[in-house]
């Protein structure tokens, strides 16, 4: 379990949790979602211990592995599937031990060991996951320094789901990655059978493949079941709860107020008017809603132009003579148009 207790960070003189508090179960799967800027990722680097709370603590099992995805993307001689089979280091570790080991029974061991973990089928589990990222069985044996740095962290990527930590943390996982590798992705942590916390703007992502929500905001944490639509409807329902509610505290309180202002100066009404001041000093006040800061902009509206914006008629294009990226093209866009431009990458979308 990874538990957060009564936690406060500050950062620059800004708190950026404040007495947060929550419970993540083992294997279960959550969506951390937040404004920008709000510490969603600065929670991942207290939990990887990279920072350290001002006050509260931050409790994992100690057996349990973390696992997230590499800042430096490998960039080595190594192919992109050894680079991967090496993530899972004790795989690594048993199967470089047997090479040298004499005794009997430590080899016996060893064995059993690799057994247990099923080392013997890593190497097609690791192409499986490579493949779903979106490399071939050829692209797999070339070296990671052959691969442009975006391709080099779908490797990042796939050595880390590889290695199976017992709590993985997932920050952004979807960047560089095209809309097949999204979807496998997505299929992918729904069967995660261990613990999950990921940070995603994926809406789609955080339906499927999420269990729970936990919401970053005003320094606290908030967990509510079900993916991120879920949430979207229970938090406005719970907002539009609390937004009642304080509206009858306060009429309720200038009720009983008005109560003791008008006879707490009489003799027969003394007693009443000070048990009304104390119902008043024991009412929990229901906080107002604040709602987080909004930026508000709209587009002018162009003006008119003649149709059409763009004609292609049998368009080829590239960067070589004779090499097209794109072979004949056939393309009208008007004003009205709303094209979505898909395709795997490397397939000439930029261009």
């Amino acid at each position: 379990m990874l538990h957060i207790n009564d936690m406060t960070y500050r950062i620059g003189g800004r708190v950026l949790y404040d007495s947060a508090t929550i419970a993540i179960p083992d294997s279960q799967k959550v969506g951390l979602v937040g404004r920008n800027g709000s510490g969603k990722t600065t929670l991942f680097r207290l939990i990887m211990d990279e920072l350290s709370p001002d006050e509260g603590a931050i409790n994992i099992n100690q057996k349990h592995r973390i696992g997230t995805v590499a800042q430096e993307a490998p960039s080595g001689p190594e192919s992109l599937l050894d680079t991967v089979l090496a993530a899972d280091t004790e795989r690594a570790s048993l199967l470089a031990e047997a090479e040298t080991a004499t005794d009997p029974t430590r080899i016996s061991e060893i064995h059993i060991r690799l057994a247990d973990i099923k080392a013997e089928s890593a190497p097609a589990r690791a192409a499986t996951i490579l493949s779903g990222l979106g490399f071939d069985e050829t692209e797999q044996q070339r070296a990671c320094s052959e691969f442009s740095g975006g391709w080099r962290m779908r490797v990042a990527l796939a050595a880390t789901l590889f290695a199976e930590p017992d709590l993985l943390l997932l920050d952004e996982p979807t960047n560089h990655l095209d809309l097949e590798a999204v979807l496998w992705l997505e299929n992918f942590l729904k069967r995660w059978r261990g613990t999950l916390v990921v940070i995603s703007h994926e809406r789609t992502l955080l339906n499927r493949s999420v269990d729970h929500i936990v919401h970053l905001e005003h320094g606290r944490l908030t967990r509510y079941a079900g993916g991120y639509d879920r949430f979207e409807k229970t938090r406005n329902e719970k907002l539009v709860l609390q937004s009642k509610m304080q509206a009858r505290q306060m009429v309720e309180r200038r009720r009983i107020q008005a109560f003791v202002d008008r006879f707490r100066a009489q003799a027969n009404k003394a007693r009443q008017a000070q048990s009304r001041i104390k119902m008043l000093e024991k009412m929990e006040p229901i906080a107002s809603v604040v709602e987080e800061k909004t930026v508000s902009f709209e587009f002018p509206h162009p003006p008119p132009l003649s149709p059409p914006l763009i004609a292609l008629s049998q368009v080829s294009v590239g960067y070589e003579p004779g090499q097209p990226i794109l072979r004949d093209l056939d393309l009208r866009i008007d004003m009205d148009d709303r094209i979505a431009l898909i395709g795997a990458n490397g397939n000439g979308k930029s261009t």
